[in-house]
């Protein structure tokens, strides 16, 4: 097979696919070179509508579905993900512009996602809980929430898709999935995928199209009961106002501006690796990559020299010409934001050390980015970049890292760079974060949960946590025993 065999331009829904009620149509691109690769239903509300009572049908019969014969069809999908991931990959580059090597392994999480949930789906128990009466016999139960409504994002159009779908199936939850309109194939790419593997007409239903009108349908919809979002703190707040109506379950992964904290102990090897890994991968387009990155005076002028040398030696290009290390940015106002921040930075005072401005290759091509001098006035030290600009804050003491760290809205990740254990440990209580990394830039993985604290989000995805936001949790008192 090659990557267009994978490339849906329809709508699943019911176990069909099709186009838009009235035929409107999305232009896809690539971002590498602005083509246009395909196109996409424009769907709204009456195919939203559509794919909520396909759900809504198939959910009775799906959840009584054996443990053994879900957990089966999860292994099969991983199965399908791991026989096809090149050309999955290659579609993924094709429409976000990441290099083929972040592509294959976006791919193989969101294979493990799939993996770690079957197994952990054997293991949502319920519990006997001693009763104060004799008699009685109180029983805790574990039960799958329903149709779950589930909004991605651009950045990482399969796996943030694969850590919400993986463990709604799992439990026995049917699915209405909204990719973004950007980077839409990848998410229609997992309805063929369920498809191909077994899974039961209506039990996954992908819609494209109006992001406005398809997350309203999710929101007015009583047969919706739990709504999953991955993307900005100012939409994930309407949509949880838009889910009061009908007391919605919801799982909000959000905004992001993670500090990144070097200190004087640090191993200057590993602490620069670990920047450029969570600075420049993706293009620094991620919810959680060093956003300031915050390094303590006595090494600060090593660090940005060697961090300067790494930077220059990035290739950038086509994410699927052999050794490119940064694709474009997703859009021109992505890179407009960028210049936006760069402009802002040099007037506060901010110097380039190396980039700066477009990259040579043009289009929505972006240089790898330092500056230096960075202070806590510059639009950076409070609004999440999502650009390959890494600015580089100078601090003095312990207490004032932590400070300038926790000042912002933010809670998601964050990582630090020492080698004495007890800071860590005080690292650990003092970030207001809800995921910390220690001498790692790289902290993602199935088996930890992700999520964040303050108004980066709520709830949980991986690890055991990730399987109870899609479980409810019910009380039987048995009484007369």
């Amino acid at each position: 097979m090659a990557f267009q065999d994978w490339m849906k331009e329809a709508n699943l829904i019911g176990g069909a696919w099709v186009g838009a009620d009235g035929g409107a149509t999305i232009d896809v691109t690539n971002p590498a070179d602005g083509s246009v690769i395909g196109t996409i239903p424009k769907g709204g509300t009456a195919e939203t509508d559509r794919a909520i009572a396909a759900a809504t049908e198939a959910f009775p019969g799906f959840r009584d579905m054996s443990l053994m014969e879900r957990c089966n069809l999860l292994w099969k999908l991983h199965d399908a993900l791991m026989d096809n991931q090149k050309d999955l990959a290659e579609l993924l580059t094709v429409e976000m512009g990441k290099p083929m090597a972040e592509s294959m392994g976006e791919i193989a999480i969101g294979a493990q996602y799939v993996r770690w949930f079957a197994e952990e789906a054997r293991r949502a128990k319920g519990e006997i809980v001693p009763a104060g009466v004799n008699g009685r016999r109180i029983l805790v139960t574990k039960h799958a929430i329903g149709v779950v409504g589930m909004i991605t994002p651009w950045n990482f159009p399969s796996s943030m898709l694969a850590r919400k779908v993986a463990p709604a199936l799992a439990v026995g939850c049917t699915v209405v999935a909204k990719p973004a309109t950007a980077t839409p194939y990848s998410g229609l790419a997992w309805g063929a995928l369920c498809e191909e593997v077994g899974y039961p007409k209506g039990v996954m239903n992908v819609v494209t199209g109006s992001a406005r009108e398809i997350s309203k349908a999710m929101m007015e919809s009583a047969a919706v009961r739990k709504i999953t979002f991955t993307g900005s703190t100012e939409v994930g707040k309407e949509l949880i106002r838009g889910s009061a109506d009908t007391v919605k379950k919801v799982s909000m992964e959000l905004g992001g501006n993670a500090p990144f904290v070097v200190f004087d102990d640090a191993d200057l090897e590993k602490a620069v690796e670990g920047a450029m890994v969570s600075k420049f991968r993706n293009a620094g387009q991620t919810c959680v990559c060093a956003n300031r990155i915050y390094v303590q005076s006595g090494i600060h002028d090593a660090f940005v020299a060697r961090l300067k040398e790494k930077t220059e030696a990035l290739k950038v290009g086509d994410g699927r010409e052999d050794g490119v290390e940064q694709g474009p940015m997703i859009d021109m106002d992505a890179v407009e934001k960028v210049e936006e921040f760069v402009a802002d930075a040099k007037e506060k005072g901010g110097e380039i050390v190396t980039g700066g401005g477009r990259h040579g290759n043009g289009g929505t091509f972006f240089e790898p980015t330092i500056m230096t001098g960075a202070t806590q006035a510059m639009k950076f030290a409070t609004e999440e970049i999502f650009g390959p600009l890494a600015p580089v804050f100078k601090f003095e003491t312990e207490e004032e890292a932590i400070a300038m760290a926790n000042d912002t809205v933010y809670g998601l990740a964050c990582y630090a760079y020492t080698s004495d254990l007890a800071r860590a440990f005080r690292l650990n209580e003092g970030l207001a974060y809800g995921m910390i990394g220690i001498n790692s830039g790289l902290i993602t993985t199935v088996e930890a949960p992700f999520g964040g604290v303050k108004e980066s989000g709520l709830g949980k995805e991986g690890g055991s946590q990730g399987l109870e936001d899609y479980l409810e949790t019910k009380y039987v008192c048995i009484d007369g025993i």
